[in-house]
């Protein structure tokens, strides 16, 4: 476990990082500053905290939007991503450019209330590493919320995930932990599955889930799919077990066949070839042994971008007001 280091310390000598990735997101930005600092103002928290919003690459003005309010704002730091990368890609852009004690993760829509980080971060100053949201009356679409539970099933079985807790993008986490998160320079990060990787003291506070403020979320069906695929292959050798057994699976259950092909063919000479099921048969075991090779290429492509240096994401610009310039950066 991480050393508690902050247990009992008080709020006010606490420094609070907040990142948030930004993606088409050009009309909310100022509105989720605005409330983002009325909240740290209340929790007597106004002269201590950063908040840092990476553009990915969005394809709308929310880099121009940015780069006005940290002019506007000491507390704003703006980061420009040379393209799109992915949410969690981007969030560990902006981790790595956090100072805080405490570092506040969350969307860039309103549905996070910005109200509760008084409270995650009180739960991280009570000795926790991570804190958690979990949301009450969610306002997700049906596939979405179908989808969140499948992948709670599949992060309880792949990542070893504590049974109830539910990986929200809304969390807080210790600084030392979020400096062994970012240890990893793979090109497929995954926020939750590296957080998991490090610690398990880790607690939960239930939030009020908002209705986005305007336009439509930016998850696909497909690019759940696709953040699912990597949570699977990149932390877990969970699916190459399972292709494993499923062939293993197949083999015995040829020889079993085989056997009662052979005795019915003993017993029953007049009984005549089937087509059908030899075509079935065929076919089946082709699907089942093309998902496993499909499963063993996902994990050598991601191998073999890794070993040729895909980044991770690339930094095209910096800024915030209190350096009075801005900077460029080929990471």
């Amino acid at each position: 476990m991480v050393q508690n280091d902050m247990e009992n310390t008080s709020l006010a000598h606490i420094l609070v990082s907040i990142v948030i990735p930004v993606y088409r997101s050009e009309p909310i930005l100022p509105r989720l500053v605005t409330e983002i600092s009325k909240a740290m103002v209340s929790e007597k928290l106004a002269d201590r905290f950063e908040l840092i919003l990476v553009n990915d690459c969005s394809p709308d003005n929310s880099w121009a939007v940015i780069s006005t309010l940290a002019e506007d704002y000491n507390y704003v730091k703006g980061i420009n991503l040379r393209r799109n990368f992915g949410q969690h890609n981007a969030t560990m852009a902006g981790l790595n450019h956090v100072s805080g004690d405490i570092v506040v993760i969350m969307d860039d829509d309103l549905q996070h209330p910005p109200e509760a980080v008084g409270k995650m971060v009180a739960a991280i100053s009570n000795g926790y590493d991570v804190c958690y949201t979990r949301y009450l009356n969610r306002k997700h679409p049906l596939w979405k919320k179908l989808g969140s539970q499948f992948n709670d099933w599949a992060s309880l079985k792949f990542l070893g995930k504590p049974k109830g807790l539910y990986l929200s993008s809304f969390k807080a986490v210790r600084r030392d932990v979020v400096e062994e998160v970012i240890k990893y320079d793979g090109p497929y990060a995954y926020v939750d599955g590296l957080i998991l990787d490090v610690t398990r003291s880790i607690t939960t506070i239930d939030i009020e889930h908002q209705a986005r403020l305007e336009g439509e979320g930016n998850y696909s069906l497909l690019s759940s799919i696709s953040l699912w695929m990597k949570m699977a292959t990149s932390f877990s050798v969970s699916p190459l077990r399972f292709a494993s057994f499923v062939g293993f699976a197949l083999a015995l259950l040829s020889i079993v066949m085989i056997g009662i092909i052979f005795i019915q063919k003993m017993l029953h000479p007049e009984i005549p070839a089937g087509w059908a099921s030899l075509i079935a048969t065929i076919l089946f075991i082709g699907g089942v042994q093309t998902l496993c090779i499909g499963m063993i290429g996902e994990y050598l492509g991601r191998t073999y971008l890794k070993l040729n240096g895909k980044p991770q994401y690339t930094i095209g610009a910096l800024t915030w007001k209190t350096n009075r310039r801005r900077h460029n950066d080929a990471e």
